[in-house]
């Protein structure tokens, strides 16, 4: 028996043990006590810059003003603006949003990172150790950063309650398929849970594009993805 005629033996026995699942009502083991029925808001997160306290002032003179609230509470979009300058490009009129942090960090796409010409990794908020560096500039005044741009890895901020209605914990990853007119599956989505939280999940812009996302986009657990190299089977 060659390679192809064993793939597809496989598969006809993979679809068989689903239908069976499936006609039993009930869920593969990746799937158990997950609630994959409740549509969970998804958010475009844009290219977007948190400033420390020092660069802040550094770079505008004062803190940070507010100018409206952001869905996830405490946090804020300011009245301020910066431009990025990386080696090969520049954007202007970059949101800065607030509060100050401990650290500076810039979140942008892979299309951001090629046209600015920065290697800028996939990395969780706050994990910017060896990421990449950028020059940001407001007016005349020029902060450098040594590290601290990087690509925002997906993730869906939830608060405990959600967390237990949902069938998921802190720490876990799972795969979720987007609601939209081309719909996709994002695997090793991070769960995030804190009091503070609101139920949303957040995507940047290629991510988005790609599924053809449009405000009041929502999205559905699928699978638990394990150590995130899984696939979906429910």
């Amino acid at each position: 028996m060659n390679e192809q005629a064993i793939k597809q033996v496989l598969e006809g026995i993979i679809k068989n043990v689903m239908g069976e699942l499936q006609a039993q009502g009930r869920q593969p083991a990746c799937c158990h006590g997950l609630n994959t029925t409740e549509a969970i808001p998804v958010e475009l997160s844009a290219r977007h810059v948190h400033l420390s306290e020092k660069d802040a002032l550094a770079l505008f003179g004062a803190p940070l003003t507010p100018a409206r609230e952001l869905s996830q509470p405490g946090q804020f979009l300011s009245k301020e603006r910066v431009r990025m300058i990386g080696p090969k490009g520049v954007m202007d009129n970059v949101a800065v949003l607030g509060p100050s942090r401990g650290a500076s960090q810039v979140e942008i796409s892979k299309t951001d990172a090629r046209l600015l010409g920065v290697n800028a990794p996939v990395r969780q908020s706050g994990d910017v150790a060896g990421s990449a560096g950028m020059i940001l500039t407001a007016g005349n005044n020029i902060v450098g950063l040594e590290e601290g741009v990087i690509v925002a890895a997906r993730h869906i901020h939830m608060a405990p309650e959600d967390a237990a209605r949902l069938g998921v914990s802190d720490g876990e990853r799972v795969s979720v398929r987007l609601d939209t007119e081309r719909p996709v599956i994002l695997e090793d989505v991070l769960v995030r849970v804190a009091p503070s939280f609101r139920l949303a999940m957040h995507i940047d812009p290629d991510e988005g594009n790609s599924a053809g996302w449009k405000s009041g986009t929502t999205g559905k657990l699928v699978a638990r993805s394990g150590n995130g190299h899984g696939h979906g089977c429910c």
